[in-house]
């Protein structure tokens, strides 16, 4: 797939970044070089390779799952600065 400079714009306009005319060829020619860079990547062979989230192997640390004390809904609600029927209240965002 080729990048032309109505598909830099298009991009531009769906990513709400403002682009210059005569910057358009130069980053078409970019965009091209990565997809070409991409393409490339599908030609690697990967049998048999474990997927893996980190190049490194890690082993995050974990706690203990246990339950502790739990404040009231009174004290919970203390510092609200609107609560009503033991529920905190915000304003509407959404009309």
């Amino acid at each position: 797939m080729a990048i032309d400079k109505a598909t830099v714009l298009r991009i531009a306009k769906l990513a709400r970044i403002e682009v210059a005319d005569e910057a358009t060829d130069g980053l078409a020619a970019e965009l091209n070089a990565i997809l070409a860079w991409v393409e490339q990547l599908s030609e690697v062979d990967t049998e048999g390779v474990e997927p893996m989230t980190s190049v490194v192997e890690v082993t995050l640390p974990q706690r203990a799952d246990v339950a502790g004390a739990v404040a009231s809904r009174e004290d919970l609600l203390a510092d609200a600065p609107n609560a009503e029927d033991g529920f905190f209240t915000v304003p509407k965002v959404v009309e």
